[in-house]
């Protein structure tokens, strides 16, 4: 047997711990943090997911939840810190606000997250229910499971290994022909 099979296994099994030990920072900023919060209830047992323990501190956590309006000025933070996030890293941004900005169409607002981070996972809604939060960590698992994270496709493509032709950077800068 080549050491390739060893490998990818080892890799299939890390992936599985992975998607059942995600420590969290929430970024809770507007009143999407109730809804949010409310995740966290008895009624929907996150525990069972794996990410019932947020931490609060970003060198601890692997799931960044921006939770709630970005404005102009939160932006260098917020990336200050997903910088100090260990990798791989996930984010997930909860709300329309968080998502697009929301209903708020003015200079101070940033439009979406992923103006300044790479988003995973997006969750609609003005505020989105506790189901919906259940249903982006079940999406989110899948993908760490599969390796399609948005963090572990950079990582494979900076390491060398197959990547899709275009994976884009955590700071924004696109590598050219990570799959060939």
């Amino acid at each position: 047997m080549p050491f390739s099979v060893y490998t990818s296994k080892l890799a299939q099994a890390v992936n599985w711990a992975r998607k059942f030990s995600l420590f969290e920072y929430p970024f809770v900023t507007a009143c999407c943090g109730m809804e949010f919060m409310a995740t966290w209830a008895p009624k929907y047992d996150i525990a069972r997911f794996g990410a019932e323990l947020p931490r609060f501190s970003p060198r601890q956590a692997d799931l960044l939840i921006v939770v709630g309006t970005i404005t102009e000025r939160q932006g260098p933070v917020l990336r200050r810190i997903y910088d100090q996030m260990c990798e791989p890293k996930w984010v997930i941004a909860y709300g329309v606000c968080a998502s697009t900005g929301g209903f708020y169409q003015n200079y101070s607002t940033m439009p979406g997250a992923d103006q300044v981070i790479p988003v995973d996972i997006y969750i609609p809604g003005c505020p989105p229910r506790p189901e919906q939060m259940l249903d982006a960590l079940v999406m989110l698992q899948e993908r760490i499971q599969k390796g399609e994270g948005h963090s572990q496709v950079v990582l494979r493509a900076e390491r060398g290994y197959v990547a899709p032709d275009v994976a884009i950077r955590p700071d924004g800068n696109a590598k050219e022909g990570a799959g060939r």
